[in-house]
């Protein structure tokens, strides 16, 4: 009865814990607690020390430890009803046999204390570690959890801190974290946080291609320019590496300390993170590491102007760690995840910041993490840096190890994606061979963020279709400006049905909304910005408090996002995304100036797209080249029709679209980079001009390249026409071609990309 009555006072689970409530703090001043004598407890007793024998609320009293204790015959004379006398004997008996029940008591708790220091020592040397902790994290109860509390306070007060702070690590603080971040991690939101479908990411999740190694020639390039120009490139001749063995180095010698890992915007590189340590905190890899704290690069953003510690800044974004020190046990691995380098406001001055090596010193973020980088602080730390192209020479290459590619989907990966997403494998066949037959759109579905917007959009037509008993997709788009224009038009029909309950087949736009968040997009491109905060919106007349409105006009177009106690962010859902939306504003503005003639407005319009030409050719990084197409291709009026209510509608000058068309030939005929060429291809695709494509196929079918002269514009047009062929090239023959120089120049993207070249 009386054992029942100590485990029950021991059943219950503890609060959360923190380094506080059992750290070298807790001290019984006493000399009996020396030389290997238990505590004198008759002394004032800790509330820690209290805490061990009194978990939570309990239907029994507490013992009491501090103050003089009642002899059993006092203690139970209480309980005593003057008038029952069945009751007195029945106490008298029980008296009687208090010490058998006692020396029974005691052999159990030792029995039970010596098989948990018996697990308790197997963990700090390092024996079965990973299972016990596995056990009991899913096991463990209030008693397990009070022979630990117990464990940790005679550790401290025999001054084995290091061994305490190992066995709190292992067994409260990573469990707690893994939790916490299984919690964060294990859902994906389609869209807007608040708004969006939920979706477990384990249930759609698909293998992405990672690369060991970078191509240098691909460093600065615009985030899809990158991915068409390279998704040629034989995955045969490349070293493929798996996410989750990103730190194994290939020889057993050497260590991957630091690895940075580059990607287009919407590749995949924040859900490979996710991914990564979904499967961390799920018990599934990476077992050997101890702690992973993932820091997005655009949430420290609103810290960049305070002064703190490394641990304060651990602290903030995961308050379940506070207490942890890292640098007291040499047994914690730790991987510190810093996403979004492109993302970054900081200058990470790598040659003029001061060194701190102290966890505790207080510093700027930008010498705080300059420093993690560069291996000052905490040197044993993993640290996985992810990046768009452009930003990663942030980064000095003496501080990296290891350096990778995310290419995003291959063909065979695209199509388990839309398999996964779409739970009709009908439509899902349906939508895969639709996109088959544009090689634009194909190519592009590289980009995971890209299928998913392909997949919305054809499926809304799928279902139209189905409703009109159509055998054809005859509404469906063609190109990636019609593809945009769809999500746009969709997003903005959901919204209306949600939240003014319209259900009509048109769209009933808000110019002013559309004007808004175009001016957004359009000067934060400008200033090549991807993440806004406040006072970017409040500049375009965006309301702040009422963000989440906008959000739900257009959602699934306009991000808000919340990062932890530190602030609020907004972002386009994708980068793209921002790009179209930044030059329908273009038209827009247009559109508004009733002042101009027509003639004079189609003048303004073709110096518009000439100005947008140069600009995207002069760009360093490519990063005006997706918004030049949308601006050229919304320019026609079959793409003005789907925005009918919102641009005017107006004929087509046969005039204006040749002249702009001559325009980007002439361009051509510079001496441009095969990467460029081929943008400007894509522009003439999108205004519906393929007659230098047409030229070159008709080359090359009657096999007439090896004497015939090109032009630089037929040479690039040769470029565009082999790298983005339907056949996979096995083996490149350059002696069909013109045997010179400039062809071997002029056609070494093609080498680069096929098995063979003779």
């Amino acid at each position: 009865m009386a054992e029942e009555r100590v485990k029950d006072s021991l059943s219950e689970k503890h609060s959360v814990r923190s380094g506080s409530r059992v750290s070298s703090s807790v001290s019984l001043k006493s000399d009996n607690s020396k030389g290997g004598r238990p505590p004198n407890f008759r002394g004032k007793t800790p509330s820690s020390v209290k805490r061990f024998f009194h978990l939570g609320k309990s239907k029994h009293p507490p013992l009491n430890l501090g103050e003089k204790t009642p002899s059993s015959a006092e203690s139970f004379q209480y309980e005593l009803p003057d008038s029952r006398n069945k009751t007195h004997r029945s106490q008298k008996s029980f008296r009687g046999h208090l010490q058998k029940i006692f020396e029974n008591l005691e052999s159990k708790i030792i029995k039970f204390v010596k098989k948990e220091l018996k697990n308790f020592r197997k963990i700090l040397q390092n024996e079965n570690r990973q299972e016990f902790v596995k056990e009991f994290n899913e096991n463990s109860s209030g008693i397990t959890e009070a022979a630990l509390d117990l464990t940790l306070f005679f550790l401290r007060e025999m001054k084995q801190d290091q061994a305490a702070d190992t066995l709190q690590g292992e067994l409260l603080y990573i469990n707690q974290l893994k939790c916490s971040l299984k919690k964060k991690y294990q859902s994906v939101f389609e869209g807007i946080a608040q708004q969006g479908d939920s979706t477990l990411l384990n249930n759609i999740y698909t293998d992405l291609y990672i690369t060991q190694g970078a191509s240098e020639q691909v460093n600065t390039e615009h985030e899809i320019r990158q991915i068409e120009a390279v998704s040629r490139r034989h995955q045969s001749l490349e070293i493929q590496v798996e996410c989750k063995h990103l730190f194994e180095a290939a020889e057993q010698d050497d260590q991957i300390r630091t690895v940075l890992t580059k990607g287009v915007a919407g590749i995949g590189k924040s859900v490979s993170v996710q991914k990564f340590v979904l499967d961390w905190a799920e018990g599934k890899e990476n077992q050997d590491i101890s702690f992973i704290f993932p820091l997005p690069f655009r949430e420290m953003n609103l810290k960049e102007k305070e002064r703190q510690s490394l641990k304060d800044l651990i602290t903030q974004f995961f308050p379940e760690t506070e207490g942890l020190n890292l640098t007291r046990s040499t047994r914690f691995k730790v991987l510190f995840i810093l996403d979004g380098l492109d993302e970054c406001r900081l200058p990470l001055n790598f040659a003029g910041n001061e060194t701190c090596r102290d966890v505790s010193s207080a510093v700027s973020l930008d010498v705080l993490l300059t420093n993690l980088i560069k291996g000052n602080l905490l040197p044993s730390a993993l640290i996985w840096i992810t990046s768009r192209p452009a930003a990663a020479r942030k980064i000095p290459a003496d501080c990296i190890d290891r350096l990778t590619e995310i290419r995003g989907f291959n063909d065979a990966q695209k199509e388990e994606y839309f398999r996964k997403r779409l739970t009709d494998q009908n439509q899902a066949r349906e939508i895969i061979d639709h996109i088959k037959q544009s090689k634009s759109l194909f190519i592009m579905c590289h980009i995971p963020v890209l299928c998913w917007i392909s997949a919305t959009v054809l499926q809304n037509i799928l279902k139209l279709k189905h409703r009109a008993h159509a055998e054809t997709l005859q509404e469906s788009p063609k190109t990636l400006t019609q593809m945009y224009t769809h999500f746009l038009r969709f997003q903005i029909q959901q919204s209306r049905r949600k939240y003014d309950g319209e259900n009509t087949a048109d769209v009933s736009w808000d110019p002013n909304l559309i004007l808004s968040l175009g001016k957004l997009a359009f000067q934060q491109l400008d200033r090549n910005n991807v993440i806004f905060y406040e006072s970017d919106l409040k500049d375009c007349g965006i309301d702040v408090y009422k963000a989440s409105v906008y959000s739900g006009m257009c959602t699934q177009i306009f991000k808000e996002e919340t990062g932890i106690i530190l602030g609020t962010m907004y972002c386009f859902l994708h980068l793209s995304i921002q790009e179209f939306i930044a030059a329908l504003y273009q038209h827009l503005i247009l559109d508004n100036n009733k002042k101009q003639a027509e003639k004079s407005r189609n003048k303004v319009m073709i110096n518009l797209l000439k100005t947008a030409v140069d600009k995207a050719l002069e760009s360093e990084n490519g990063h005006l080249d997706l918004y030049l197409r949308f601006l050229l291709s919304l320019s026609l009026q079959s793409n003005r029709q789907l925005l009918r209510g919102l641009l005017t509608q107006q004929d087509d000058s046969d005039q204006s679209k040749e002249e702009i068309i001559a325009y980007i030939k002439q361009k051509l005929e510079g001496n441009l980079s095969p990467e460029r060429s081929i943008n400007l291809f894509y522009c003439l695709n999108e205004l519906n001009d393929q007659t230098l494509l047409k030229e070159i196929q008709s080359h090359l079918r009657r096999g007439s390249l090896s004497s015939a002269r090109l032009s630089p514009a037929q040479w690039s047009a040769l470029v565009f026409v082999l790298l983005t062929s339907e056949e996979e090239l096995e083996e490149f023959e350059l002696q069909k071609f013109q045997r010179s120089d400039e062809c071997l120049i002029r056609l070494s993207a093609v080498i680069k990309t096929s098995k063979r070249a003779q």
